[in-house]
């Protein structure tokens, strides 16, 4: 019997997965929920093998959830969004269901989740992890990069796009500002401004309420500036 849990902050969504489930009896529903902090709240308290998880949620995404989790369950992502896929697989997903998915692909990917159970965990060493934190990828021009962390300057947020800039390239993917930092880690980015996210690494100085990387001047907002100078250990 494989203990699962759902996660999606749609109720039609839950609907669904349920009588997906429902077809396979070897899968047992221990919990739904609507939002990542439920999910983990419930982690806390009970066994879970197999998770089905949204990413866009109110609060917490899918993505920075599994972030979270020091030991994940299985998990199988269930989205609308294509743009997640390669993090989503990254992070060690079974699979990736886009959204409106049939019963059938429904099937395939429970069966990898199954295979990786009766597989059992396998360890995971310290430079393995590194190496999953030390990047993240963008889709930008019919293309997927790879952005090294350590390669990145700044984030800005322009509408519907965000312009990520490195120390060779600028792109623009069409992704939202607050999607793509549920995609970094605290350390070494962080957000001076409602639209600005900055390498810490990359600062040449702060003047005012501006920071300074390479020739770019970016704003500090007052709001984040007591945020931001602790974060530097000012």
């Amino acid at each position: 019997m494989i203990k699962c849990l759902i996660v999606d902050d749609e109720p039609v969504a839950r609907t669904i997965i349920r009588n997906y489930c429902n077809h396979l009896p070897e899968l047992h529903i221990v919990a739904e929920c609507g939002q990542a902090l439920e999910a983990k709240a419930i982690l806390a308290h009970q066994l879970i093998d197999l998770i089905f998880l949204d990413i866009h949620m109110p609060v917490l995404n899918g993505i920075s959830f599994v972030n979270t989790l020091k030991q994940p369950p299985q998990v199988i992502f269930t989205t609308a969004y294509e743009e997640y896929a390669v993090t989503a697989f990254d992070l060690a997903a079974c699979d990736y269901l886009l959204k409106p998915f049939s019963l059938e692909r429904f099937i395939v990917a429970v069966d990898k989740a199954k295979e990786r159970l009766q597989e059992g965990p396998k360890p995971i060493s310290e430079n393995q992890t590194l190496a999953q934190q030390a990047y993240f990828f963008i889709k930008a021009d019919g293309k997927i990069y790879r952005i090294a962390h350590e390669d990145c300057l700044y984030i800005e947020a322009q509408g519907n796009y965000t312009k990520v800039v490195t120390v060779t390239s600028t792109f623009l993917p069409k992704l939202a500002f607050s999607a793509l930092m549920a995609l970094l880690p605290a350390d070494p980015f962080i957000r001076v401004h409602r639209s600005f996210l900055v390498n810490k690494s990359m600062i040449h100085h702060i003047e005012g309420n501006r920071v300074f990387i390479q020739q770019q001047e970016i704003p500090i907002a007052d709001t984040y500036r007591e945020s931001f100078l602790s974060k530097l250990g000012l």
